[in-house]
């Protein structure tokens, strides 16, 4: 098995760090992180990253400002700024990645929580196969653009702040797969937001909700590979699968 590549991508005044799983085929996937104390490292503790690999599918991430290697302060960013973060890493790896990762072309993009939003929003300005969201979050486009901090937080935290959110007309566009992994026991997303998600995606290729019995938001990965490792196997098979070439 190849090593993992680190990488740095300069966007504005920070260097974005990542790295680059290689596996035996040359299929590969995107992985954007979530909020909070999510990091690249994230996909690797549950076990994501490294079943991916091992059924033959590479996998890019980076960390976001104000996350994990690349540090920073959290106020500077914004959902905005993670979108555009995500297209610079996407452009750089597009030049400088190795033939066995190439991100040009058709992409399969797997977003977790936030990074969901972010997945949604890449749909926008990059030619996108797959789509798989994981617990996802949407949010008002009047989030978008605020630093994280307090007026973004006050925003978001008004009732049903998401249900005004652009995801909905932005999937209506979408023509690749679409795999939406949802928890029953999920505190932070309402069920309605996978279900709407999916529903709004009428003109993809395939599209399919996963509701995962008894996980909750942050564990949903970890409880399936310690407790129902043949459902976890299913869940990767899903993902394999999505933005596959027919």
């Amino acid at each position: 098995m190849q090593a993992i590549e680190s990488f740095d991508v300069s966007y504005e005044n920070a260097i974005l760090k990542g790295d680059f799983h290689p596996a035996a085929s040359s299929r590969h996937m995107l992985l954007l992180h979530g909020a909070g104390v999510s990091s690249r490292a994230t996909a690797s503790r549950s076990g994501l990253r490294p079943a991916l690999q091992q059924r033959g599918i590479a996998t890019t991430s980076f960390d976001c400002i104000g996350h994990g290697d690349t540090g920073g302060v959290l106020s500077i960013s914004s959902l905005h700024s993670r979108t555009r973060q995500a297209e610079a890493v996407i452009a750089a790896r597009k030049l400088a990645g190795p033939l066995a990762n190439p991100l040009a072309g058709p992409l399969v993009i797997c977003g977790a929580s936030m990074g969901a939003y972010n997945a949604i929003r890449l749909t926008q300005t990059q030619q996108v196969a797959g789509l798989v969201l994981i617990v996802p979050g949407v949010y008002t486009p009047a989030a978008y653009s605020l630093p994280f901090g307090p007026q973004f937080s006050e925003v978001i935290r008004r009732d049903r702040s998401w249900a005004g959110s652009d995801a909905w007309e932005i999937l209506k566009q979408f023509k690749g797969d679409l795999l939406v992994i949802a928890a029953e026991r999920d505190a932070v997303i309402p069920l309605e937001i996978p279900e709407r998600l999916v529903l709004s995606a009428r003109q993809a290729r395939s599209r399919r909700l996963r509701v995962v019995a008894d996980a909750d938001h942050n564990h949903l990965f970890p409880l399936l590979t310690a407790e129902r490792p043949a459902e976890f196997e299913e869940l990767m098979a899903l993902m394999a699968g999505c933005g596959r070439q027919h």
